[in-house]
Parts: C-alpha cells; structure tokens; sequence
C-alpha cells in the first residue's frame, strides 16, 4: 500500500501546486478573505483526521460558555443536507454529521450549526452570539479568523510530511505559519520537558506563535448508547471481561491500548473515519457478540461512533445489548492551561 502511494508522488507535486497557488491568491487578495466583527476562532490541522479537533472544540466551547454566548460551525461531514443548518439534539446523524451532533449532545445549550460555506455561515450566525468557533477550518480561508488553533498529533510528529496522495498533509508544513498557536495533542503523561523543547525545536514555531502541549483523558463511566441499560464504570471491567470494540474514527491505536489496560480480551471492529455503518455491520457485530461464550462481556464504541448507532434502523437490533460509549476530554498541564485560557480571553475580551 505505501509503495502505491509513493508511485503516486507526481499527482502530490500537483495538488502541492494548486494549494501553493490557492494559498498565494488569498495572501495575494486575489481572493476575497472575509472579516467579521466578531470573535472568530479557527481550530484546525495540516494532515488529514485524527489529530484531536473535536476534543479540542468541546475544551475552548466548554471553557468559553462560561461568560459568551458561543457557538461552532462546521462543514458536517458526511451529512446528506446540504446548506445551513442549525444542528438540534433529536437529530439523525445524516441531517448534520457526527462531531456537530456530538457537541450538540455535549453541550445543549450553545450554538451548533453545519455550513460547507463558512462564509454563509458565519452571517447565519454573527447576530444570535458573541463567539463563533470553526472546526476543521485551517485550510478554509474565506474566513479570516482572528485566533488560529494548529494541532499536530504527539504521535505522527516523526511521520512524513509530504502532501496527499502520497502523504497526509492537506498543505505543506510552512502552512503552519498562519496559526496563532500550535497544540501537541495526544501526549503521554510521561512527556518530559526535554521532550517538549526537542519537539519545539522539530516544529520550528514562527516568533508570534507559542506551542502548548495537551493530553486525553477518558471517562470514569461509560455511557450507556440507547439508555436502556445502566451506565458501567470503566473500573468494574475485569481482566476476565471481553470487549467487542467498535471503531470508525481515524485513529483508533489510542482506544486500543487504553482497553488493553483493562482485559487482554479484546476483539475489535475497525471502521474508516466517519465511516457509515450498514445492516451487516451491525449484524457481523452482533453476531460475533453471541458466539462469546464468557458471560462477562460487553461491547465499547466511540462517543462520535454512538452518534451513528443511534439510528431508528439499527434500535431494534442494538437493544437490549450491553452497548456503551466511552467519551473522552482534552487535558493541560496547569501552566499550559492558563496559557491557552488567558489568550482565549484576551482574544475575544478585544470584543
């Protein structure tokens, strides 16, 4: 499979062409960046998927909605609507996509709403609130933010940096340039300082740019996806449990080794980012579920794959099994998470 990708090294000098174009077109103001008089901020990345947006979305909503109205906007990917649309908690995943309806879940009473034209966005939104938070905006350049978030994953720091097909980068590394500040997501615990300096010295920050360090944690309990059963607390799972785990996230490895911590029983599901589940996912799921014959088993999905099992198609299939989701949170080093809080606050206290 990575030969087939180098060999399709020339259509990367082209796409790394139209994006230096394109990119020069707005610097240039060949193209129209729009301002708005409102606090926007963009969080986003240069590689594609699983670099943390949505933890981080749900960390600067959560930490903002304190003292502003705030709301997000995204494209809604995967969504069969197409246009604006406010996201609503009695949603199906197809009218509005599975991070916006997660947020939403997360936190009923901000803001969500899907535009795949941020601009047309942005209006619908700029009069009913004080923030507007972009997700996976970092290449959507019609808007001119006024706070642009950059992740990059702890775990494919050291990977190559060449551009789609051939690589995973949606623009070349000097795109980063544009990022008020830089995310290390997804770092271990164990992370020491001359970790972090050998990684700032590798990401090679601009002078306005300063680079933050995060990590993930994972719920205590998991929650239960049709609400039929009793919540399960992630300490109750023995090493004598066996786990089916189902995945459609971009990076699942995280999840993996987490749940290993717990039982060396695991069986898992693996699914592309977002992908759809169909009838016979679900059956080959529940199929392979019944032949365990330990009954001392359950089964752990995503929060953002709970989003698409919650579909009338699949209730009747699902109920009555031990289906949980397990959520998860982006956390600072004290110092770290001060610095990201106060710039939030400067930011949007400009306003």
């Amino acid at each position: 499979m990575q030969l087939i990708r180098y060999l399709l090294y020339p259509f990367s000098l082209l796409y790394g062409l139209g994006v230096y174009i394109r990119n020069k077109c707005y610097d240039l103001k060949l193209l129209k960046s729009y301002e708005f008089n409102i606090p926007i901020i963009a969080i986003g990345n240069l590689e594609v998927g699983g670099s943390g947006k949505t933890p981080c979305t749900e960390f600067i909503v959560n930490f903002l909605q304190k003292n502003n109205s705030v709301a997000s906007l995204s494209r809604g990917y995967g969504r069969l609507t197409k246009g604006f649309r406010w996201v609503d908690v009695t949603d199906d995943v197809s009218l509005c996509g599975d991070e916006p309806l997660q947020i939403k879940n997360n936190f009923p009473a901000v803001g969500v709403a899907v535009c795949e034209d941020r601009v047309l966005g942005v209006n619908n939104i700029k009069d009913f609130y004080d923030v507007i938070i972009m997700d996976d905006a970092y290449q959507h350049r019609a808007v001119k933010p006024g706070l642009s978030i950059l992740l990059f994953d702890y775990n494919s720091l050291n990977d190559s940096r060449l551009l789609l097909p051939t690589g995973n980068f949606r623009e070349p590394f000097y795109a980063r340039n544009r990022a008020n500040l830089i995310l290390i997501t997804k770092c271990p615990k164990s992370i020491l300082p001359n970790d972090k300096a050998e990684i700032i010295e590798n990401i090679k920050p601009f002078p306005h740019q300063k680079v933050l360090f995060s990590g993930i944690a994972y719920a205590d309990e998991l929650q239960a996806v049709l609400y039929n059963i009793d919540n399960f607390l992630m300490k109750n799972i023995s090493t004598d449990t066996t786990i089916l785990l189902l995945t459609g996230i971009a990076k699942a490895e995280l999840l993996f080794t987490k749940i290993k911590t717990k039982t060396s029983c695991v069986i898992h599901h693996k699914y592309p980012d977002h992908h759809t589940f169909t009838q016979d996912n679900i059956s080959k799921l529940i199929h392979e579920f019944e032949a365990i014959k330990s009954k001392n088993k359950i089964i752990i999905t995503t929060q953002k794959d709970a989003m698409r099992l919650k579909s009338p198609s699949f209730e009747q299939q699902l109920l009555g099994l031990p289906l949980y989701q397990l959520s998860i949170k982006m956390i600072f080093t004290e110092e770290d998470k001060l610095i990201l809080e106060n710039t939030l606050v400067n930011y949007v206290n400009k306003y």
